[in-house]
């Protein structure tokens, strides 16, 4: 039911995300169509509401070869809508877009705030900042409208993640927002975080729980990062596809790096500009939903897809419009090893920020001694991050190093792999495989019962696994070397 509270209002419904394809009617009448199963999504009702209405979305989670993620995947297919739908009240003109950030390369001394507005396309829109006393008029033109502010916040960190009140007024709208202002950068192969040195420890994380499949809890989420850092993580990998946006905006507020990724995922058609629109259209939805969050420092344009000609002009081309849709952020891909060569050679790393290797020796080849050549053979000019590694566990099965899916054989592995990689000077960022054990269809072994169980902590939450201690040990030492 409709009750009008203002004259010339216009209403808008914003889903979080539907999976896959949503398509959207109201009072029969056809509003739109959205591919994308992980990112936001808007339709304006406005022009077609009645005392009484009806609302109709029809949502399909088929995967299809020619759409991101395609048909082959390594978790849970959940599907329809599963994340909030907001019934949105605006005036005519009404603000669509704020990024506010750290102009780079300013000595942390400089402010910017991008404005788009709906509607009237000249005015002044009011921006502040009142605990840095910033209170600026910024003057739109054609709908846009944009403004650099000499100031000096206190920087977001880990440590210390500090969020300022932002709020900006046009004509009769209001958006307040949390921010935290901080620079992340790289030099050689260091990553720089506000001018200091820092190591990623960290951990991947699906969303998946339970309770609640894809539908996590600010709770739920919370509980991750709360295990992330008792394992002395500063930071997550958000795998293989846009996570919440409470995600981000918790990580904000609890100080941890975030990798955000696209589902860029194994085989896609690399020659199909379908699937390139499709896969460029997530990567839009996500940079212009999380800009301001403080805790994302990485886009991660895909995961594990073998170095073709194809790939090479579909991934380099995302990467490129990574950083031209945001510029204080670093590019990154999860790439695989030459098995052959035993090298990071993929083609890829000269248009990326850093070098995501995934790698499971010591699991699926169990052959540890090639790492290390893998290792002696790459000379990269830039950081690199070990985004992968791991060995399947179920919770609390014990027996002997070498007896799989017991927890012994996982810390065996993964005291091998914290032995190497420690040496390894151009490494400066780890996230394991994976936090917790997740939904996975086609894990079919009679110890897995359709889960991945390379979590170091069980599907529940309740059951830290022996190797989840190995990694607080070594990020511990790690951070008093540091």
């Amino acid at each position: 039911t409709y009750k009008k509270h203002e004259e010339n209002e216009r209403l808008f419904l914003r889903f979080g995300a539907a999976n896959y394809r949503a398509v959207v009617f109201f009072n029969q009448h056809y509003l739109g169509i959205h591919l994308g199963g992980s990112t936001p999504f808007s339709v304006e009702v406005t022009d077609y509401l009645k005392n009484e209405n009806r609302l109709l979305i029809v949502t399909n989670n088929t995967r299809r070869a020619e759409n991101l993620p395609m048909e082959n995947t390594d978790w849970f297919n959940y599907g329809g809508i599963y994340r909030n739908v907001d019934l949105l009240r605006l005036p005519q003109s009404f603000i669509r877009d704020l990024k506010v950030g750290l102009e780079p390369k300013k000595n942390f001394n400089e402010i910017f705030a991008t404005v788009k507005i709906d509607g009237i396309s000249e005015g002044v829109a009011k921006f502040e900042i009142p605990e840095l006393q910033i209170f600026e008029e910024i003057k739109i033109q054609n709908g846009v409208g944009k403004i650099n502010v000499a100031a000096r916040p206190e920087l977001w960190s880990p440590e210390k993640p500090k969020l300022y009140e932002v709020i900006l007024e046009f004509e009769n709208d209001k958006v307040i927002d949390k921010i935290g202002f901080r620079e992340i950068r790289v030099e050689t192969q260091d990553v720089y975080l506000n001018n200091q040195k820092i190591f990623f420890k960290g951990i991947a994380c699906h969303e998946d729980s339970v309770m609640n499949g894809k539908s996590l809890t600010d709770d739920e989420i919370r509980e991750n990062y709360q295990l992330a850092k008792e394992m002395g993580c500063n930071y997550l990998r958000l795998a293989h596809y846009p996570h919440s946006e409470r995600a981000a905006q918790i990580a904000d507020e609890m100080g941890i790096l975030l990798w955000e990724e696209i589902p860029v995922y194994w085989a896609v058609q690399f020659d199909n500009p379908e699937t390139y629109m499709d896969a460029e259209n997530q990567l839009t939805e996500l940079i212009n939903r999380d800009f301001n969050r403080a805790s994302v420092v990485i886009w991660s344009v895909g995961n594990e897809n073998a170095d073709t000609n194809a790939r090479y002009k579909f991934m380099a081309n995302l990467a490129d419009k990574a950083h031209e849709l945001d510029c204080t952020r670093l590019v990154s891909a999860a790439c695989l090893v030459n098995t052959v060569d035993l090298i990071m050679n993929d083609r890829l790393a000269e248009k990326l920020d850093v070098i995501g290797m995934n790698e499971y020796y010591g699991w699926y080849e169990p052959d540890f001694s090639r790492l290390i050549k893998v290792f002696e053979n790459s000379k990269p000019e830039k950081p690199v991050f070990i985004t992968e590694f791991g060995a399947d566990a179920t919770s609390e099965n014990h027996g002997t190093r070498d007896e799989m899916f017991t927890e012994e054989n996982q810390l065996a592995i993964y005291e091998k792999q914290i032995e190497t990689l420690s040496k390894i000077k151009y490494i400066k960022g780890i996230s394991p495989w994976i936090l917790h054990d997740f939904r996975c269809p086609r894990r079919l072994h009679t110890k897995q019962n359709y889960y991945n169980l390379k979590g170091l902590v069980s599907a529940d939450r309740k059951h830290k696994k022996l190797a989840f201690y190995a990694m607080r040990k070594f990020y511990q030492n790690l951070q008093e070397e540091l």
